[in-house]
């Protein structure tokens, strides 16, 4: 499974560079306030575009796997507390040992 995704982030990877290489000296001119004007590499702004997106999901993946593991945490010491409470007091006998004969 490691070797798959390992493959996955060399072909993303790729391509990415692929893109770059292609369009690498692609301006793009983005109007801003104000008659500014951004003048942007098309790689450099599709990347930050992509990054842009993706953070929202990276932080709600992360806040998300954090808060079950602090519910997984909280029913886990539930659960002992309750094992404490309920155990059945053992009482152990002895056991007499008798011979039978041969």
């Amino acid at each position: 499974m490691r070797f798959l995704k390992v493959l996955f982030w060399l072909l993303l990877g790729g391509l990415v560079a692929g893109f770059v290489i292609y369009n690498g000296d692609e301006r793009v001119s983005i109007h801003l306030w104000s008659g500014l004007i951004a003048d942007f590499s098309l790689p450099l702004l599709l990347v930050l575009t992509f990054l842009a997106g993706l953070l929202p999901a990276v932080l709600a993946y992360h806040a998300l796997r954090w808060r079950m593991r602090q519910r997984l945490a909280g029913l886990e010491r539930a659960l002992a507390d309750l094992r404490t409470v309920n155990a059945p007091v053992v009482v152990e006998e002895p056991v007499a040992i008798t011979e039978q004969p041969a």
